[in-house]
């Protein structure tokens, strides 16, 4: 892992290898990767899905995740480009109940759905992260963010 460039590394992540994949084809520990990473400044960033095509306003973006270059300015200054923009509101994360399987799921997203409803009307912004578009939770008048991602540790 010392001897990784910062160039490959980002590539593996951008080709969408996890932590414990590049840990595994490397020989050493997962926290040793992301470790690696975290030095590196290899971070991921998330943008947006534009659910009208430009037409419109989105009223509740959804999001995913991404390992992209830094952006460079034209005085030498470097970024990343992450189109999730935090508030100032406090806020409750919802983790979604993942994909659905006949006889069981569909209870798990009714509860995520109202754990969501209830944060809102105490005041919270709600984030919603969930893996499966074909929810309730997914909804776009649900939750005020939603992160489509793998409900895995590493994201």
């Amino acid at each position: 892992i010392d001897t990784i460039d910062k160039e490959l590394l980002l590539e593996g992540k951008q080709k969408g290898y996890g932590d414990r994949q590049i840990a595994h084809m490397l020989g050493c520990l997962e926290s040793q990767v992301y470790n690696k990473r975290e030095e590196m400044g290899i971070n991921r960033v998330y943008k947006l899905v534009d659910t009208c095509a430009a037409e419109f306003e989105a009223k509740t973006p959804y999001y995913y995740s991404t390992f992209e270059s830094d952006m460079e300015t034209a005085d030498g200054k470097r970024y990343s480009d992450n189109e999730s923009i935090v508030s100032d509101k406090k806020k409750i994360i919802v983790l979604g109940s993942g994909p659905n399987r006949i006889g069981q799921g569909i209870e798990f997203d009714y509860c995520c759905v109202h754990g969501v409803y209830a944060a809102k009307e105490c005041g919270y912004e709600t984030i919603m992260i969930n893996c499966n578009p074909e929810t309730v939770s997914t909804d776009f008048d649900t939750a005020d963010k939603l992160y489509f991602e793998p409900v895995f540790w590493e994201h």
